[in-house]
């Protein structure tokens, strides 16, 4: 165990410190000689007398936040989860030190009136990222009231420079919305509202989701960023339901950050933990990295890879066929269906998903749950169909949305109110559905008689699990709280999906929440293939499919390719590029497409397949910064190694011109090609001097790829 002692003069306490240094992380904790502990810094620099600070200022740098009902708060904190309390009376009991198979690990004991509290630092070898997360035990003979216990606590993450946190601070927030996914926003504080108004402020700046949707509003994400140190930080809360994270200030100008899951303020959790019961809150994940954000989001990509279920799937990246988007808009018949797969086998796609509608003759949004094929649709059989798809080379796939039941489904009437979450009596509806509850056993026992049907008699290699609805708060059901039925819904359907997985180690599903609602790494941990949005209009798509790389792996955002029936050869190249450095999830009225625009189609799919092994283990850049709809320009790129493939979109308005600067490259010989279109390149040219790429495209929405080579020094 990493220990030291020293004495400190203004209190002539003898101090103990658990000191460690792992994978360029710097972490210092102090317990003081009342048993009080303290994480007092966490930094990609080495601690100094500036950043330790004084006593004083040691004091308010806990390492847990943890409120119970009855018990009082012993800070000046408004909506704050600062001062709370017992957290503010555990001591020190011991601590852990050691390594498993992802790295060092350190848990730091701790205890108060029979309440054990265990904080969990999980490093991950070679990568500066922490997964931290707490552990409450209660050993009492009485029960625990929770209503907040945070996963992640830090003050004083603006130490070090000699300027203020205002002038010096940067929050990155990620705004979601439906058909907008991934909006980046970068704010000093003091734009956000938060300004030094007196020797601590008691206004918070507070984000959060609350519901089934963990990405419906915000991202589960975020950065801090001291441009004045040269240091960030940058987080992501795992979790498939209700999140809770917040930026304030205490005393003595320290800034403080903590993550959560679900709280009883933000999201109605409540949680009793009885006699002998055991709470473990959502974990969150923080790279902690010298630079800037971009480097962190780099960072936490590299620890999304060593955290994800293996699979073959994210190895390969073969190329998925969807007929939903700019296609047959869940309206599948055979008729429809069978000159899409010959386009899409001679297009060079593997998968062939069929998308929504094919279990209902007619409208189907309120009537889901039965998950028959259509006769009507399908006067074959859909087992025809299906077959049809694998004779011609592609593995076939089905829509499902297995969380939910429709109100006018014939059986959500014959079965009992406990399968659905219920609020005041009420089953709970939402946009014609109700929410099954998988902690139920006949809820399990339901999902995978539909999921073995289709697996063992259809045959179906992939499935596309949409989810359309947002349940809310949670529900009553044997719980001690709306959230807190929530909670165990959401880990619920977490251990179901692992099981799915076990019993079909090759199946994959694709995560889909309307597009983009809920990508979180709780469900991205174990999905292989991520919808990003739902949006329709290409020329918007680009913004999405720059940004994804920030919130999920390239290898699985999955990122429509839908040329239109009518268009001309520029649309079908920026179709294309907005999916070629992730997964080209292709759709489009392939079959009814002119020839010279299918065969840039067929040439764009041959080049990703040239590309994709390269995928998985290359890391994002953004040359020109993270998008914003309404830029002129879009760029995204992927390093690996000596190589890196640059696409760049010019938009609307703007210049014909613009400088792509490539990290890293500045004074470096570099040999560039256009990878796609091959013969309709445009003009590029490489600036050796200040490592830029060149780009000119004359027409306002068009697109390019390049591929660069990076020449040894």
């Amino acid at each position: 165990m990493a220990w030291a002692y020293f004495m400190e003069e203004d209190t002539m306490e003898v101090q103990r410190w658990i000191n460690i240094y792992e994978n360029g992380i710097y972490l210092e904790i102090q317990i003081a000689e009342s048993g009080d502990v303290r994480l007092v810094h966490l930094s990609p620099f080495p601690a100094n007398e500036d950043v330790l600070g004084t006593e004083e200022e040691r004091r308010t740098r806990r390492i847990v936040e943890l409120q119970a009902t009855g018990e009082d708060r012993n800070d000046h904190h408004a909506s704050k989860y600062t001062g709370t309390m017992p957290g503010g009376r555990l001591k020190y009991e011991c601590h852990r030190d050691f390594y498993n198979e992802n790295g060092r690990k350190l848990e730091v004991i701790m205890e108060d009136r029979g309440m054990w509290v265990t904080v969990h630092y999980q490093f991950y070898n070679d990568i500066p990222v922490i997964r931290a997360w707490t552990e409450v035990v209660n050993q009492s003979l009485n029960s625990i009231p929770m209503e907040y216990v945070s996963s992640f606590t830090m003050t004083g993450i603006s130490s070090g420079g000699s300027g203020s946190w205002e002038a010096k601070s940067r929050l990155h927030i990620a705004h979601n919305a439906w058909h907008g996914e991934l909006q980046w926003r970068s704010y000093t504080l003091s734009e956000l509202g938060l300004t030094k108004v007196n020797d601590f402020s008691i206004k918070r700046l507070s984000y959060s989701n609350s519901g089934t949707w963990s990405s419906a509003d915000l991202q589960p994400m975020g950065g801090y960023e001291n441009t004045e140190a040269g240091m960030a930080l940058c987080w992501q809360i795992e979790h498939n339901g209700s999140w809770h994270w917040e930026v304030s200030d205490k005393a003595n100008g320290q800034l403080y950050l903590q993550l959560s899951g679900p709280t009883e303020n933000e999201s109605h959790w409540w949680k009793n933990v009885a006699p002998g019961e055991t709470f473990i809150s959502v974990p969150a994940a923080i790279a902690i990295v010298k630079g800037g954000f971009e480097q962190g989001i780099v960072e936490l990509t590299r620890y999304r890879r060593e955290i994800r279920r293996w699979n073959e799937d994210n190895e390969r990246l073969p190329v998925i066929f969807n007929d939903y988007m700019n296609c047959l808009f869940a309206d599948p018949t055979t008729e429809k269906i069978l000159p899409l797969v010959d386009a899409a086998a001679s297009a060079g796609c593997e998968y062939y998903c069929i998308d929504a509608g094919w279990y209902a003759d007619g409208e189907w949004w309120s009537d889901v749950g039965l998950w028959q094929p259509s006769r009507r649709r399908f006067p074959g059989g859909l087992q025809e169909v299906l077959d049809y798809i694998r004779a011609k080379g592609l593995i076939p796939g089905l829509w499902l949305e297995l969380e939910v039941m429709g109100i006018h489904c014939p059986l959500a009437q014959q079965v009992s109110d406990e399968w659905f979450f219920m609020r005041h009596g009420k089953r709970i509806m939402d946009h014609g559905r109700y929410q099954l509850d998988y902690r139920h056993p006949k809820v399990i026992q339901y999902a995978n008689e539909v999921l073995d049907r289709l697996v063992t008699e259809y045959k179906v290699g992939y499935i596309k699990m949409d989810y359309n609805i947002n349940a809310g708060i949670g529900t009553e059901v044997k719980a001690d709280s709306f959230g807190d039925g929530l909670l165990q819904h959401n880990r619920a359907y977490l251990r179901w999906l692992d099981s799915v997985f076990i019993r079909y180690p090759e199946l994959v599903i694709e995560n889909c929440g309307s597009g983009g609602m809920r990508m979180d790494y709780a469900l991205l941990a174990r999905h292989s293939v991520q919808s990003i949005s739902d949006q329709t209009d290409y020329r918007k798509f680009a913004a999405i499919s720059v940004a994804a790389p920030t919130a999920l792996t390239p290898e699985q955002s999955a990122a429509w390719s839908y040329p239109l029936k009518e268009g001309d050869r520029e649309e079908v190249i920026f179709n294309m590029v907005n999916g070629m450095l992730m997964r080209v999830h292709q759709s489009g009225h392939l079959a009814d497409i002119s020839s010279d625009r299918f065969e840039l189609i067929r040439e764009g799919i041959s080049y990703y397949k040239s590309i994709r092994a390269s995928i998985p283990k290359a890391l994002p850049f953004w040359p020109i910064g993270l998008p914003k709809h309404g830029d002129h320009w879009l760029s995204l790129g992927l390093r690996c190694g000596e190589n890196a493939y640059v696409a760049v979109w010019r938009l609307e308005g703007g210049t014909k011109e613009e400088r792509f600067p490539i990290p890293g490259c500045d004074g470096r010989k570099v040999t560039v090609r256009c990878g796609f279109p091959q013969h309709e390149s445009r003009s590029w040219s490489w600036s050796q001097l200040d490592g830029a790429l060149i780009v000119t495209l004359p027409t306002e929405f068009t697109a390019r790829l390049y591929e660069l080579h990076i020449e040894e020094e």
